[in-house]
């Protein structure tokens, strides 16, 4: 691992129950020296990324504000998803939700809630299950082999238990058929009483950029069937897909390159979820 990894590293350490954290922390976790954990702080720091706090800790700092007020503005997955969602939502009058990643973690980055006879159970920017729930299948499905195989060899116990496959040939497996599903559906596998339904948002080469996600509670499915739901789903997740296409090609450029999987150094929230 680089230097540079082992300091972005650090950024992981803060949790809900972790708001600070102190310099030994950051010496376990890279496994260096008091001088060389300090540098990595330091750096941090003067990037706006931690600021220093009471008791010799440091906390997350401004400089996120600045980065999610950008992300909000220009990630072309939320500027051309967040008005088709929230058009579906309103029809449908249904709770859903969009959907992103970075190495092995999914995570809600908007949602719209107009149903609250349902508990809200979801937040933006919350890390959720990674093997459990539409959300996190759609985008699993949708992922490289190489990437797959990256997180089977991290998460094999965690794959079997979700019953996703005991070995890499089933995972494989598993994953095409949902792939060739189009829409993930699951029941109550991260909130008691909600159906799930994900259909895939892609970039313009067709690789995965997040989920979209109608919850839908059990009652309500079960009586208007399956087909009240998956086409339109369907039909706008489709919409939104060409949307990121064609400002693509708008922008110009050669395509980015698809992000390395990294492991989390973070727990997987997949045992504790709960609604708070």
């Amino acid at each position: 691992m680089s230097s540079l990894d082992k300091m972005l590293g650090i950024l992981g350490l803060f949790r809900e129950e972790r708001a600070g954290i102190t310099l030994d922390d950051v010496m376990a976790l890279t496994q260096t020296s008091r001088a060389t954990a300090y540098r990595y702080l330091q750096s941090l720091t003067e990037a706006g990324l931690l600021a220093p706090a009471t008791g010799g800790t440091y906390r997350i700092g401004a400089r996120i504000v600045e980065l999610d007020r950008l992300l909000r503005l220009t990630d072309p997955l939320l500027g051309e998803a967040q008005r088709p969602m929230r058009e579906l939502s309103a029809e449908l009058h249904a709770n859903m939700l969009l959907c992103s990643y970075y190495g092995d973690t999914v995570m809600c980055v908007d949602l719209v809630w107009p149903d609250r006879t349902i508990e809200q159970a979801y937040e933006r920017g919350r890390p959720m299950p990674m093997f459990r729930g539409a959300m996190a299948k759609t985008i699993l499905a949708h992922l490289s082999p190489y990437h797959l195989r990256n997180i089977q060899n991290w998460h094999a116990a965690e794959i079997a238990a979700a019953g996703l496959g005991e070995s890499w040939d089933e995972f494989r497996a598993t994953m095409a058929g949902l792939r060739r599903a189009g829409i993930v559906v699951t029941r109550a596998e991260v909130v008691p009483g909600l159906v799930g339904l994900g259909a895939a948002l892609l970039d313009a080469e067709h690789r995965i950029l997040g989920s979209l996600v109608l919850a839908i509670p059990e009652q309500r499915y079960d009586e208007a069937g399956e087909g009240a739901f998956v086409n339109r789903l369907g039909e706008t997740a489709a919409r939104i897909n060409a949307a990121i296409a064609c400002a693509a090609a708008h922008a110009g450029g050669p395509p980015p390159k698809p992000p390395r999987p990294r492991r989390s150094r973070r727990p997987a929230p997949v045992d504790d979820f709960h609604i708070s």
